[in-house]
């Protein structure tokens, strides 16, 4: 009961910035983030910090999942690659926005950790260990696509993969990032870029 309270409150505080929208923040306040993280970190589940989950990667901010999830905005349904699994949080949340979401994983126990993980809580999220920056091609055409790790510039593989009029979502840049999301066009070409603002995420390896 203390972690629902605690998720409560961390919605709560969400929902004070007044830029983040109902659906995101529904799905985050179904989500129990402190299953995500490890078990020696879970006192610190609710607040809006990255923690980390192993292998040198994170758990993203609530604020940034929420923030991203809402910018996203996938309708039920909706064919959603994810890039960078980790915990599984992000596709948790992604997944109660009532996407299909296929997610690839550069760490293999990080992978096999979060499809575990999903299964249990209830999730139907594909989960393969494997290298982002090829995508997974045989699931696409998708109608959207983000990465949850920081990429000096979008590999055309990812483009490719997501249908003309859909939207890929970005932390793009090195020592500075910016949160881009782009709308795909036909070819995989770039029909559009919004920059939505400086961020800082781990790099996509």
């Amino acid at each position: 009961m203390s972690r629902e309270r605690d998720r409560e409150r961390m919605v709560a505080r969400l929902r004070e910035r007044d830029d983040i929208g109902e659906r995101a923040l529904d799905a985050l306040a179904a989500v129990p983030r402190h299953e995500f993280v490890p078990p020696a970190r879970r006192d610190e589940a609710y607040a809006d910090r990255p923690l980390p989950i192993g292998e040198g990667q994170t758990i993203s901010a609530p604020h940034m999942v929420a923030a991203m999830a809402d910018l996203l905005d996938p309708r039920p349904g909706d064919r959603v690659l994810e890039i960078g699994t980790g915990c599984g949080y992000h596709a948790a949340v992604t997944a109660e926005l009532g996407a299909d979401v296929f997610s690839v994983e550069y760490h293999a126990p990080l992978a096999e950790r979060a499809r575990e993980r999903l299964d249990r809580l209830g999730y139907g999220v594909a989960v393969r260990a494997g290298d982002g920056r090829e995508g997974w091609p045989e699931h696409a055409p998708y109608d959207a696509c983000y990465l949850t790790c920081a990429a000096e510039s979008v590999p055309d593989a990812l483009f490719a993969q997501v249908r003309p009029g859909g939207t890929l979502l970005a932390p793009v840049g090195g020592a500075t990032q910016r949160l881009v999301a782009f709308t795909v066009g036909e070819g995989a070409c770039v029909r559009d870029r919004t920059d939505h603002g400086g961020v800082r995420f781990v790099p996509l390896l």
